[in-house]
């Protein structure tokens, strides 16, 4: 462990092993991608079992899925804070505090804040500070996080490290949209799965292992439609009861605070096995995915939930509210091919003469934007 390294983010780590900085930094990379390999953390403490950071970094990413060996990182951490560097102190106090019995969300916030400040070109703690807002209701918490860290750097003079900050974070987070909902969107609000059937199954097949679980719950969603679509009913139903268990475990408060995100999963996991009608039931008449932030998720992310809404009520018969409420979305996203090809069929189900001209604007969208 003697000897110093500096991580992806320029700060440095108590460790000798080039290795295991290198594992550190690939975590990194998969937690902003939302990648399938976050596993790779592990591979840190293999080169260096000491190291704090991995130490910590291993027990955040085991935490959900294996407890026992967690709690051993944590105290393996522990066992050497005191030889570690202030980043790897500061990002350790912030993490661990997460595992607390009584914790206190704003508290857990505030604990990020305090490290960002002092090291705010950590993206991986801003996003574990960004979905922490999301589950508390409170995105906007999130927007003031990063605009407080892009003038902590300004006042320090570093307006090069601002602009980078910023086109780091446009990047990462643009990617993560594209690359995660893209697909779901496509094949959601066309109704086509046929065309991503294949593509489907063998994502659903990487999905079944549970080490993907429980890392975001906007992503747990998406892969609970996964395999109840692709009939893998019993790992849906087994993710779905974990989620109910991971809610039961939440204080009071959060307890409110989740209850939506809940429902959002029992309506979603019904939509998969094709139960339309009970998701509708389930998500009610007035439903509306921006009020499901909760979930760690962006507008743009939330959606591809809208729209799923729009297509059960197409599917079941109330074409009628469903081109009220996809017009008035239009109205804020016109740009958007999927929207009008559902504008589109809910005509053509009212035997409305407009259909034609409606899916021909689809056409000119989709020309574009998939050219």
């Amino acid at each position: 462990m003697e000897g110093l390294k500096l991580d992806k983010w320029g700060y440095e780590v108590r460790t000798s092993s080039d290795s295991c900085i290198s594992a550190i930094n690939d975590y990194y990379h998969q937690v902003l991608a939302y990648g399938r390999n976050r596993e790779v953390i592990l591979e840190a403490l293999v080169h260096d079992k000491d190291c704090v950071l991995a130490n910590i970094l291993a027990a955040h990413f085991l935490h959900s899925s294996d407890p026992s060996k967690a709690a051993s990182l944590i105290e393996a951490a522990k066992s050497r804070i005191e030889q570690s560097t202030s980043y790897e102190k500061a990002v350790f106090e912030a993490i661990n505090y997460l595992f607390s019995h009584d914790r206190d969300d704003d508290v857990a916030v505030e604990l990020h804040s305090k490290l960002l400040r002092d090291f705010p070109r950590d993206l991986a703690s801003l996003k574990r500070a960004q979905l922490l807002c999301f589950y508390m209701g409170r995105a906007d918490l999130s927007l003031d996080l990063v605009q407080q860290l892009c003038h902590v750097l300004q006042y320090e003079c570093r307006y090069k490290e601002a602009v980078q900050f910023m086109e780091e974070c446009s990047k990462s987070w643009s990617s993560c949209v594209h690359k995660c909902f893209g697909p779901a969107v496509a094949g959601l609000c066309t109704g086509k799965l046929d065309v991503f059937e294949d593509r489907l199954k063998i994502l659903a097949a990487s999905l079944t292992d549970q080490a993907n679980w429980f890392l975001e719950w906007h992503l747990d969603l998406l892969i609970l439609w996964a395999l109840a679509c692709t009939k893998e009913l019993s790992k849906a139903e087994d993710l779905l009861n974990g989620l109910k268990l991971r809610l039961s475990e939440m204080s009071k408060k959060k307890q409110q605070i989740m209850q939506r995100a809940m429902q959002l999963a029992e309506a979603v996991y019904e939509f998969g096995r094709g139960n339309e009608k009970q998701a509708l039931e389930i998500l009610g008449p007035d439903f509306d995915a921006y009020t499901y932030k909760i979930i760690g998720a962006s507008d743009e992310q939330v959606d591809v939930f809208n729209e799923v809404w729009y297509v059960m009520l197409l599917n079941t018969g109330q074409a009628t509210k469903a081109i009220e409420s996809i017009e008035k979305q239009i109205k804020q996203r016109e740009g958007a091919p999927f929207l009008w090809r559902l504008l589109e069929k809910g005509y053509k189900l009212s035997s409305r003469p407009e259909a034609a001209a409606i899916g021909e604007n689809a056409r000119v969208l989709e020309t574009a934007y998939f050219n």
